[in-house]
């Protein structure tokens, strides 16, 4: 591997970039023993890595008997029973006819008259948190806006009770915190226990909305039905958590990474408070300029060969998004972040099969935080010129982000 690349500590993490430029310019595509997998730097692989059917995000439908109950051994179940049952369910890690069946129904309750519904909700959200930050003159953007907008949207989707909601985002943040190679047993510990204490929740709602059904999504998925094909009670919890993991770390890093990139770039904010019209744009440039995904992996599914290296079933291939977004050969000036680009084929929410389903309530959000943030606090500033980043390989975001109104 490379020497170059660490993305467990705090150099790399600070920023990542001129790395990735010296991988795709040196090695492009790299094994490492560290991290027992093959990675790719390089948009053009990334993508056409993704759209392979030969490659899968599980190698559960291509096992034998054999094969499945040594992968239910290495899963940990005993350790992890609730964590290991809903993951196996969960559409990002389902592959052939199990996802899609499973992206079929999902998407008939997550549609574009759900997500327009919420414009109206989503700007009230964004109204109520700038009016409580409205008398302060320093504030942490993300514990202060970032993180509490996709909880509460999330919430109000699913029909969360209002006195419970204070646990969904401890719950998501000890869940998504096994995605991390670097995670500890005390880190197992809590991401099984808010496993259990929100699927037992959930649960139990879903059973009274069956029953006594309200326009939220829990009793939308409770009832979905589809060619006469229903969601299990293990889909339904593993499709809720992944709403909630997914959509809260999204949002809260992409609005993180998004707001330092347009305070670090004066001209374009005042680009943009010129011409609000360009929020769409703007949006999309803060995605893939400084990506809250920058890495994804997949599974060969059989012996294979790519880019001149050979692959035997069952290794894995990890593929760095936020490499493949800052590629020249992908990007004109890659290196820039420019609100006004246009096309913007970046890949923040993946390619092919598993492309995000909950982007457009993402970017509605995103759009709807920034158009409102900056109308209202037009002179925000930086008070920090280097805030920290997490450290990590999967997901990239901000610490914390003071900044002055």
């Amino acid at each position: 591997m490379p020497e170059l690349f660490h993305p467990y500590e705090q150099a790399f993490a600070a920023n990542p970039y001129p790395t990735y430029a010296r991988l795709r310019e040196q090695n492009p595509i790299f094994y490492s023993a560290e991290f027992g997998l093959t990675f790719f730097t390089r948009y053009r692989d990334i993508a056409n890595l993704l759209a392979d059917k030969r490659l899968g995000r599980t190698l559960s439908h291509v096992m034998s008997p054999e094969e499945k109950g040594e992968k239910h051994r290495q899963e940990n179940w005993q350790a992890m029973p609730a964590y290991s049952r809903f993951v196996r369910v969960n559409l990002l890690e389902t592959e052939g006819p199990d996802h899609v069946r499973l992206r079929r129904l999902l998407a008939k309750a997550i549609n574009a008259r759900l997500i327009g519904g919420l414009r109206g909700r989503i700007e009230l959200l964004v109204d109520e948190l700038l009016d409580g930050i409205a008398d302060h003159s320093e504030i942490d953007f993300i514990a202060d806006l970032a993180v509490p907008l996709p909880v509460h949207v999330i919430a109000e989707m699913l029909g969360w009770p209002v006195e419970e909601r204070h646990r969904l985002r401890p719950w998501s943040a000890d869940i998504v915190r096994l995605y991390e190679r670097d995670h500890s047993e005390e880190d197992v510990l809590r991401a099984e226990a808010a496993t259990q204490e929100f699927a037992g929740m959930l649960g139990e709602l879903a059973d009274r909305r069956r029953s006594d059904p309200k326009d939220d999504l829990i009793s939308a998925f409770a009832l979905l039905e589809s060619d006469g094909d229903t969601l299990s009670a293990d889909e339904l919890i593993a499709s809720c958590m992944m709403l909630l993991n997914a959509g809260h770390e999204a949002v809260v890093n992409s609005a993180g990474n998004g707001l330092l990139a347009l305070l670090r770039h004066p001209e374009q904010r005042q680009r943009l408070q010129r011409d609000p019209s360009m929020i769409t744009t703007a949006i999309e440039e803060m995605l893939r300029y400084d990506s809250p995904l920058q890495f994804f992996h997949r599974f060969a599914l059989a012996d294979m060969e790519y880019g001149g290296f050979e692959f035997r079933k069952g290794d894995t291939l990890g593929l760095l998004y936020g490499s493949a977004n800052r590629d020249p050969a992908a990007f004109e000036h890659a290196d820039t972040f420019d609100i006004a680009r246009d096309p913007n084929q970046h890949l923040a929410f993946g390619l092919g099969p598993h492309f995000c389903l909950g982007s457009p309530l993402a970017r509605l959000e995103l759009e709807i935080l920034f158009s409102k943030l900056l109308q209202r606090f037009p002179d925000i500033q930086l008070l920090d010129e280097q805030p920290r980043y997490r450290t990590g390989l999967v997901f990239r975001g901000l610490r914390q982000l003071p900044v002055r109104l």
